[in-house]
């Protein structure tokens, strides 16, 4: 299991297996980001997939599938 960096004590932080390293990548000039394949394939995502992207605090973004999101905001009440 890794921790995440960035984790500041405010909050519980996540924890995930990794699989592979983590991909360094920038913030274009227009706000865009460009993900490599090999950590799509690794979530299981494929170019053209729906996703939701929401903030979840100190530095991180999420990514969900869009169609696991909405059933677990149905189920859960929560993303």
């Amino acid at each position: 299991m890794v921790q995440f960096s960035g984790c500041s004590g405010k909050r519980a932080c996540h924890t995930h297996p990794m699989l592979r390293e983590p991909a360094e990548i920038r913030i274009g000039d227009h706000g865009q980001v460009e993900l490599p394949l090999s950590l799509l394939a690794e979530a299981g995502l494929s170019p053209g997939a729906e996703l939701l992207a929401f903030s979840d605090g100190d530095g991180r973004i999420v990514l969900r599938r869009a169609e696991d999101a909405v059933r677990d905001l149905l189920r859960n009440g929560t993303l």
